[in-house]
């Protein structure tokens, strides 16, 4: 199997698991605080979350992959985070779901479309900072590990 091809695998493997099991949370699950240092982020934030930070990364791949020189020197996270909240605070949990299934299938099909030799094409990553596709994809999926190890604390 190839890299792509496995690095597809593994995007679509974490993602179908985080899909099952957000949707066998009960109501009041969603609303299970997370994280409560600086802003709450609830279950519900958490998805969200996945949500939004997949799509500008996603965005910011393509865009590294085109040429670009990825995010600025100045990125905050945690602004881009809050704003990303913002704009997300209408949709029910259900919605999110969907959104999410729609991200991640966009991303499965994105890697799946990537040259072996683009995998060695650097940019700025958010968080990584300097570094290949190949990382970035990967942490895309660490990222959302980290998060719902956190989050299965709560929702246990």
């Amino acid at each position: 199997m190839s890299e792509i091809a496995e690095l597809a695998e593994k995007l679509k493997s974490e993602g179908d698991k985080f899909i099952a099991n957000f949707s066998n949370l009960k109501e009041d699950q969603w609303q299970a605080e997370v994280y409560t240092e600086g802003t709450t982020w609830t279950v519900r934030s958490v998805l969200s979350h996945f949500v939004t930070s997949e799509r500008g990364l996603i965005k910011l791949f393509e865009s590294i992959r085109q040429g670009g020189a990825g995010s600025p020197d100045d990125f905050s996270v945690d602004r881009y985070n809050e704003s990303q909240q913002q704009k997300t605070k209408e949709f029910s949990p259900a919605e999110l779901l969907e959104q999410y299934k729609s991200i991640r299938a966009n991303s499965i099909a994105w890697v799946s479309g990537l040259q072996e030799s683009e995998l060695e094409i650097k940019g700025r990553h958010p968080f990584l900072e300097l570094t290949t596709i190949r990382e970035m994809i990967k942490m895309l999926y660490l990222h959302n590990q980290l998060h719902y190890r956190d989050l299965k604390k709560v929702i246990s």
